[in-house]
């Protein structure tokens, strides 16, 4: 078995992962138990497929109960990008930095797969793969696996990646040896916490995701509530304060993957030229790209909530053809914008 898990990692290298960890495949009851007490305390906002999954979702044998081990895979996607530089250009429109290039559900997935077949066969075993579609909590199973620790903003850190890295999960039904569970380097830091622009973390480790911009950006499809849009500034999709003030990531090494390198042409949109964007252009604009999957009315309703935290008077036409859109949640957002900019 030692053989196994050695290819195992060597193999998980060349498939361009940066870092492979083993946990069981049964979270311990207390992630559960706190799952349920965000969910009850209604921090999940409209996302209720985490309340109809919970009974799946609290630990991976209560979703394939043949599940024996989680191998858990790490993908490094930091750009260098400077967020905070970025969150004061106030013209632009700031895109978290996953966000920047290629899905990566369909980049690791791939790769996964092409990993689980290598092991279904060397090991005997079955498999099923996992990236961020199914109820599955990888950030737990990354801690257990060794891969990093979850920090006080509930995101893992590893000391070698950083905060820039997606999760993969392969469980199977072979019962393998266990990494090392990584302990918390977090210390007496709270920086991730004091970052936060719409103070979204109600205690360590605890957020309310109704205050969370990259909630409220993406997952969200309402109208944004007042007491939230100047704070948002210029982010019209996701938020990346608390991930890039992390002092770990100091020793976080850019990305080698090109599928994930920033596009230019994201890097620092106009938003006088994303406002423009009708359906068919929107979709144009971002094939491939996670950015699609908002649709047109969020997006287009995130760069108006954004037009309106830029003081740029030169929006005020886009904004105003806007004001009279067929979406009233657009319309809506014009309005407010509009009168931001008077």
């Amino acid at each position: 078995m030692p053989i196994l898990i050695s290819e195992l990692r060597a193999r998980a290298k060349a498939e361009g992962f940066d870092a492979c960890g083993v946990a069981p495949a049964k979270l311990p009851d207390e992630i559960a138990a706190n799952l349920q007490a965000f969910i009850e305390g209604g921090n999940h906002g409209t996302m209720d497929w985490m309340e109809g999954t919970y009974a799946r979702r609290a630990s991976p044998d209560a979703m394939w109960p043949q599940a024996k081990s989680a191998i858990v895979l790490a993908t490094n996607y930091n750009q260098g990008l400077d967020a905070f530089a970025r969150a004061q250009q106030k013209s632009i429109a700031n895109i978290s930095t996953y966000a920047l290039n290629r899905d990566y559900h369909d980049v690791i997935k791939g790769r996964l797969k092409r990993l689980a077949v290598w092991f279904a066969k060397a090991a005997n075993a079955e498999v099923k793969v996992f990236v961020d579609t199914a109820p599955l909590m990888e950030k737990p199973l990354a801690a257990l696996a060794g891969i990093g620790w979850q920090g006080k903003h509930t995101n893992l850190v590893s000391r070698e990646l950083g905060s820039w890295f997606f999760l993969g999960v392969i469980l199977t039904d072979a019962l393998l040896p266990l990494g090392e569970p990584e302990v918390d380097h977090c210390g007496t830091c709270r920086a991730c916490l004091d970052i936060c622009p719409t103070q979204a973390f109600t205690a360590e480790r605890q957020i309310d995701a109704r205050r969370c911009i990259s909630y409220l950006t993406i997952e969200y499809k309402g109208e944004i509530p007042l007491e939230f849009r100047k704070s948002i500034g210029n982010r019209i999709y996701g938020c990346d304060d608390c991930l890039a003030i992390c002092p770990w990531n100091k020793f976080a090494e850019a990305s080698h993957e090109i599928k994930f390198a920033a596009r230019e042409d994201l890097i620092a949109p106009p938003l006088t030229e994303l406002l423009q964007l009708d359906d068919k252009t929107f979709r144009a604009k971002f094939s491939g790209s996670p950015v699609k999957r908002i649709g047109r009315e969020s997006f287009i309703r995130n760069c108006l909530i954004a037009a309106g935290n830029s003081g740029d008077k030169n929006l005020r036409g886009p904004v105003q053809t806007l004001s009279h859109d067929p979406s009233p949640i657009i319309a809506e957002a014009a309005q407010w914008a509009l009168r931001e900019l008077a």
